[in-house]
């Protein structure tokens, strides 16, 4: 995801458009996950007497990096660059599929859960330091000082983070069919799209990335209900609160609007609440306000790993090799392997994020 930005006018090119593109990504994400319903009962039975070798993974560094070298405008068509991350991302989601039949899963054996959690988590927060600019943070407030600049720094060098972030919680669950997994894995496969379509007019577009944004709401609810723990009201209204706290004031429409749905928010609330009961209404704020918690302090750290690689990278052009230098971007290899794990069925849990 991307915040928006003021792109120049360029004259129309010749190609698919980013219209019809989406379009065809959202057709080809849905066959896939038609694809995993329909071949769930070839799970139903598995067993693994011991970890089995798992599949390659691809970081698409190199696509990014080579958009970013050739500083490349924003179209409304699809180039070269963006055919290529789409062929690989569809590439890579069937090998996942082939891998879980074969030997079931991949890293969630071997990590913590809560690692596949907060890769999105900070993805999502990343898009709102990004989106600090345009919209605001808190009520269509823009937040200075740090933050402003470790929005700027996102911005520059998100897409790097959010390639890893999704490929990582993609490859920790198992290509199942349960309600988390089915519209966990929607999910990720709309994120990829949104990655592949670097450098188009569909990327930036504020309706889209808010669409992604909130689609986290949707999934957040559903897991919640898979546990039967009664706290599906708590993701549902927090992860709505930030929506209208911050959300909603980027979508172009007049300022009323958006003050006259989080009334609505404030409303409807108050009102389930009264009926359910008070002692679960500060579970609301656990998210909502650990949102605006996390944020500076991601912010902090933004801001000041920029700074230390900035003195250094700066220092190694003035003094030589007075002072270790930092590998180039160009540098980074093609391909990274990372070998993948295997887990029983039993220890399959659905997307937490």
């Amino acid at each position: 995801m991307s915040a928006a930005l003021d792109e120049p006018s360029r004259p129309p090119a010749a190609g698919l458009g980013v219209g019809p593109a989406l379009a065809l990504a959202l057709g080809v994400s849905l066959l896939i996950s038609a694809a995993i319903w329909l071949a769930n009962g070839a799970l139903a039975d598995w067993t693994l007497a011991q970890r089995a070798p798992g599949a390659p993974r691809i970081y698409p560094w190199r696509a990014q990096r080579l958009a970013d070298v050739g500083k490349m405008p924003y179209t409304s068509t699809l180039k070269p660059i963006n055919w290529l991350a789409l062929g690989a991302t569809a590439g890579f989601v069937l090998l996942h599929f082939v891998q879980t039949h074969t030997f079931y899963d991949g890293l969630a054996q071997d990590v913590p859960e809560w690692t596949a959690m907060w890769s999105v988590i900070l993805l999502l927060l990343v898009v709102i330091l990004m989106e600090n600019r345009r919209r605001g943070i808190v009520f269509g407030r823009p937040w200075g000082g740090f933050v402003a600049e470790a929005g700027g720094v996102a911005r520059r060098y998100h897409g790097y983070y959010f390639a890893w972030a999704t490929i990582y919680t993609f490859w920790y669950h198992p290509m199942v069919f349960t309600s988390g997994h089915a519209l966990g894995f929607l999910y990720m496969f709309l994120l990829f799209t949104q990655g592949a379509l670097m450098f188009t007019r569909m990327h930036t577009n504020r309706w889209w990335t808010v669409t992604l944004e909130a689609m986290v709401m949707v999934h957040g609810v559903v897991v919640a209900l898979m546990n039967v723990d009664g706290m599906w009201h708590m993701f549902g209204f927090g992860l709505a609160g930030v929506f209208v706290v911050t959300q909603a004031f980027g979508l172009g429409w007049k300022r009323a609007v958006s003050w006259t749905l989080l009334g609505l928010y404030v409303g409807i609330v108050l009102a389930f609440y009264s009926q359910w009961g008070w002692q679960d209404f500060p579970r609301v704020f656990r998210i909502l306000g650990g949102y605006y918690i996390a944020l500076p302090l991601l912010a902090a750290v933004i801001w000041v790993l920029a700074r230390i690689l900035g003195a250094k990278a700066r220092g190694a052009a003035t003094m030589g090799d007075n002072l270790p230098t930092i590998q180039p971007l160009d540098r980074v290899p093609d391909i990274a392997l990372v070998k993948t794990i295997t887990v029983p069925c039993s220890q399959a849990n659905a997307f937490a994020v």
